[in-house]
C-alpha cells in the first residue's frame, strides 16, 4: 500500500530517551535529530510502538549480563523501543523492497520517537486491514512465540502444548499460534489473567501461584510434546518431567536467579542437561527476519490470530506503562501511539 504523498521530515522529533539504568523514573520525552537511515534501511514515521518484558528488562540492565551487549554504564542506544508500526519517509540506496509512502510493521532502532531506522529485511508491509496499534504490537513477541512453537518445538495438530508465562506479550501470542497450529494449549498464568488466557484459545488454565502448581500435572500423569518456558522458575528435572520422552523443552525467558545472569543460569543449566542426556531441550533466541513479520501479518488477515493489546499510552506516557509491567498488571501487549 503507498500514499501519493508524505510530510517532509521536520529537523527535530519527539523521542523518550534514556541516559542510565534503572526504574521508569529513568526515561524522559525530548527533542532529538532524526535519525538518517543507512544504505540498506528505511526511516518511518512511527505510528505506534509495543512495549513488552524485554523493553522493561533493558531499562533495568537486567540481568547484568545484558549489559555486555547494550552498554556496561548507560544504553548504547539512547532511545528504547524495537516494535514499531509506521510510514516509510526516506530509503537507503540498497532499499528495493520499500519505497516511500509504503505503511510497514517491523523492528526498528529506537522506536519510542517520531521517526526511527530500520534495516529493511525486518519489516513487512502492513495492509489496510491489519489495524495499526495491533501491528505494533505484533513483530518482536510475535516473532518470538512463532519461532519457539515452530522451529524450536515443531509443535503441530493433535500437540499438547504447556505454555508457562501465557498472559504476557510472548505467552499470549504462543497461546494463539499453537492454537492455530492444531494444538491442545495449557496456560500457566496468574489467577487474574484466566480469562484473557481463555479468550486466546487455552484449553486449560493453571494458577502459577499455586505452590508447586505443577505437581498436580505430573500427579495425573501429563507429559507433554511441547513446554515453552517464558516466565518460569521450575527446576529443570521438574521441566524435563513434564515434557513428553520425545518433546521439546523449549526456554524463551525466565525471571528470578542471581544479579548476574538472572534466570539465563537455570536455562543454562537446562541445555547442558539436555546435551548431556540427549533430550530436546533450547534455550531460544528469536531471529528478527521481516519474513516472519509478514507470516504473523498473514495470520492476522485471516482472522487466527488477535494482536492482545491490553492498553495505550501516549508517548509522553511511555514511563507510565513501563511501571505497568513493573507491577505485573499487563495481560498481552501495552503500546505507545505516537
Amino acid at each position: 500500500m503507498t500514499t501519493p504523498l508524505v510530510d517532509p521530515v521536520p529537523p527535530a522529533m519527539r523521542a523518550i530517551v534514556q541516559e542510565g539504568y534503572g526504574t521508569p523514573d529513568v526515561l524522559r520525552l525530548a527533542e532529538r535529530t532524526p535519525p538518517r537511515p543507512d544504505a540498506d534501511e528505511v526511516l518511518v514515521r512511527v505510528a505506534a510502538a509495543g512495549v513488552d518484558s524485554g523493553t522493561w528488562h533493558i531499562m533495568h540492565g537486567r540481568p547484568l549480563l545484558v549489559r555486555l551487549a547494550f552498554g556496561l554504564r548507560r544504553p548504547r542506544r539512547e532511545v528504547p523501543g524495537l516494535d514499531l508500526a509506521g510510514t516509510v519517509v526516506a530509503v537507503g540506496s540498497k532499499v528495493t523492497r520499500f519505497a516511500v509512502g509504503d505503511e510497514v510493521v517491523g523492528i526498528g532502532r529506537g522506536s519510542l520517537a517520531e521517526y526511527t531506522v530500520a534495516l529493511e529485511h525486518k519489516l513487512a508491509h502492513r495492509p489496510d486491514s491489519v489495524e495499526i496499534t495491533g501491528a505494533a504490537a505484533l513483530p518482536v513477541s510475535g516473532l518470538t512465540a512463532l519461532q519457539a512453537l515452530r522451529d524450536s518445538a515443531g509443535v503441530g495438530p493433535g500437540d499438547r502444548v504447556l505454555v508457562i508465562g501465557a498472559s504476557g506479550g510472548v505467552g499470549s501470542y504462543a497461546v494463539q499460534i499453537a492454537t492455530a497450529l492444531g494444538a491442545e494449549v495449557v496456560g500457566v498464568c496468574s489467577a487474574a489473567k484466566f480469562d484473557a488466557v481463555r479468550s486466546w484459545g487455552a484449553t486449560e488454565v493453571v494458577d502459577r501461584g499455586v505452590s508447586r502448581w505443577w505437581q498436580p500435572l505430573l500427579d495425573r500423569g501429563e507429559r507433554f510434546d511441547a513446554v515453552i518456558d517464558i516466565a518460569g522458575r521450575l527446576p529443570v528435572s521438574d521441566l524435563r518431567r513434564l515434557t513428553a520422552p520425545d518433546g521439546a523443552l523449549v526456554f524463551v525467558g525466565g525471571e528470578g536467579g542471581g544479579a548476574l545472569t538472572g534466570g539465563m543460569g537455570r536455562q543454562i543449566r537446562g541445555v547442558v542437561i539436555g546435551k548431556l542426556r540427549r533430550k530436546r531441550i533450547t534455550l531460544f533466541v528469536s531471529r528478527e527476519r521481516g519474513d516472519d513479520v509478514g507470516h504473523l501479518v498473514e495470520l492476522v488477515e485471516a482472522g487466527s490470530l488477535v494482536p492482545p493489546v491490553d492498553r495505550r499510552f501516549a508517548l509522553a506516557d511511555a514511563a507510565d506503562a513501563l511501571w505497568a509491567i513493573e507491577r505485573g498488571e499487563v495481560r498481552g501487549k501495552l503500546v505507545v501511539t505516537i
